[in-house]
């Protein structure tokens, strides 16, 4: 049996979650959520808790019992607190800025690059090094992440680029002197 399945998630007060057919929705402070989950996946909404079961013990429901568990787990969490990623920017003159809601960054190219967040992430730029990723949605605000840090990933000599503020960036050694 899966112990993260097993698990039963609480509801806080404020958060309404609501199972119509295949599709869990989740209402809170912070907005609203909703996703679909496997049809063979039982979701049971009781008194101040939610539990996810799985009819049988074949792979594939033991393999989405506990993906099922942690996808509405981080909607009811998203909605109450919300997610956020950190990225720190390493290079001379590297910056980023945010104007009109987009994100501009200078990295080292000729030219600067533009990202504009969907709906429902914003991007906010505390200093001219550092760069965070805000939203409701975990797997929306993680690729945000990924696709800013993407346009200039960290390189291993110089340990120049962007990377997330947790990332230890393994340095390698330069060529050596003869």
């Amino acid at each position: 049996m899966s112990r993260v399945g097993r698990k039963p998630i609480e509801i806080p007060t404020g958060v309404e979650v609501v199972k119509d057919g295949d599709r869990v929705t989740v209402k809170g402070p912070r907005g609203t959520l909703e996703r679909s989950v496997h049809p063979d996946m039982k979701v049971e909404i009781g008194s101040g808790a939610v539990t996810v079961e799985r009819p049988t013990n074949n792979p594939l429901h033991r393999s989405l019992h506990g993906v099922t568990r942690s996808v509405i787990a981080n909607m009811v969490e998203g909605v109450t607190r919300g997610f956020e990623k950190r990225l720190t920017i390493v290079g001379t003159g590297y910056r980023a800025a945010v104007t009109d809601g987009r994100l501009v960054l200078n990295v080292g190219f000729s030219h600067q690059v533009e990202i504009t967040p969907p709906e429902g992430v914003t991007i906010e730029t505390p200093t001219p090094t550092s760069v965070v990723v805000k939203g409701s949605d975990k797997e929306t605000v993680g690729q945000v992440a990924a696709n800013i840090r993407k346009v200039k990933p960290p390189e291993p000599y110089h340990g120049k680029g962007i990377r997330y503020a947790d990332e230890r960036v393994r340095q390698k050694a330069g060529k050596t002197a003869k």
